[in-house]
């Protein structure tokens, strides 16, 4: 999958499939037969090797980010089966028809991006973390980090004038099981109020006891102590009920302050399947491009990922086969020419 058929690591790893299948299989034009491309560059597909019929088009502008539903999203219907897809995709028309005709006051996706808007906006906050109490929603957050980062990380609005405000903060999170016995530690006692988005499923697609309860009780408890806290007196009157002693109050109540007043998001899922997957994903999806809207820029393109690319080509040649790094700056010099030298050691 890829919508140029220029990428360099993806055009070297197909190149590199194709070479072991020519090991194996004997070269010759049959070997395109083992190949099915999605682009939006027909051209260089076939010149590639694939034969016509195994290549799947995609409109040229369609984001990577914004691709699952094109046919990018074969390699999902593969693994998963076409039901399941299918069911992916109702799932996102479902979204995308409540987006289009819901009123704002009861448009969601609307709705979190105003929340998202006035977090960063109003109250300065830098970063966003994504906390899905699902093991299957694992990578959600790495999936957000790129829709919404590389669609709204931008410093300039659409006619090209500084915005001369924060737009997309940092975006990061974990699932809630391992979260909460790490991070969450931070984000209940460390000096930085940062949002929190917790994405729970109540019912389990694979129930077990009460173990889908106690995820589910464990959830609104972190929302709920993010909001609350625990308050000086509180931990006071706690301990005192304890029976500790005057001196070890005044020594560990301190330590045991939350201050709460934490903003968190809950968003309660009847449960995960391919069809709230697909609600869930095209909710970010809106919620993303309306996020851009509010702060006036193109949430389409990603000019800071080309940079990356273009600066790329030519260090690529400087680091494999020794050529000059060119008008690369002397840090970057300087770099180049010590990873030629770790490379050359044993």
């Amino acid at each position: 999958v890829s919508k140029s058929f220029t990428t360099q690591e993806t055009l070297r790893n197909a190149t590199s499939a194709r070479e072991w299948l020519a090991a194996q299989l004997g070269g010759g034009p049959a070997l395109g037969a083992h190949f099915i491309a999605v682009t939006a560059n027909v051209a260089a597909a076939r010149a590639f090797g694939v034969a016509g019929s195994d290549v799947l088009p995609m409109w040229d502008w369609v984001g990577g980010r914004f691709s699952l539903w094109s046919p990018a999203g074969l390699a999902i219907a593969i693994r998963c089966g076409w039901e399941s897809f299918a069911e992916l995709c109702d799932g996102a028309a479902a979204m995308d028809t409540h987006f289009r005709d819901t009123p704002l006051p009861r448009n969601l996706p609307a709705l979190l991006a105003l929340v998202d808007f006035w977090n960063a906006q109003a109250s300065g906050m830098s970063q966003r973390v994504v906390v899905p109490y699902a093991h299957a929603l694992s990578q959600l957050p790495a999936y957000l980090q790129q829709l919404v980062l590389e669609s709204n990380g931008k410093s300039v609005t659409r006619d090209g004038a500084p915005i001369g405000r924060p737009t997309a903060p940092a975006l990061w999170g974990e699932p809630g099981t391992d979260s909460q016995h790490a991070f969450f530690q931070w984000l209940h006692q460390g000096t930085h109020a940062v949002p929190v988005e917790f994405i729970v499923p109540v019912r389990a697609a694979h129930p077990l006891a009460d173990q889908q309860a106690l995820l589910v009780a464990n959830a609104l408890a972190q929302a709920q102590a993010l909001m609350t806290g625990r308050p000086l007196a509180a931990v006071r009157a706690e301990l005192a009920a304890k029976g500790a002693a005057p001196d070890v109050i005044d020594k560990d109540a301190p330590h045991r302050v939350c201050p709460g007043d934490r903003p968190s998001t809950m968003l309660l899922l009847p449960e995960l399947n391919a069809r709230r997957l697909g609600q869930l994903l095209a909710l970010y999806e809106h919620r993303a491009f309306v996020e851009g809207a509010l702060c006036g820029i193109n949430s389409f393109d990603q000019w800071g990922v080309e940079l990356g690319k273009a600066l790329a080509g030519p260090l690529i040649a400087a680091v494999r086969d020794g050529v000059d790094s060119g008008d690369a700056d002397a840090s970057t010099r300087g770099l180049v020419a010590h990873v030629r030298t770790l490379s050359r050691r044993v």
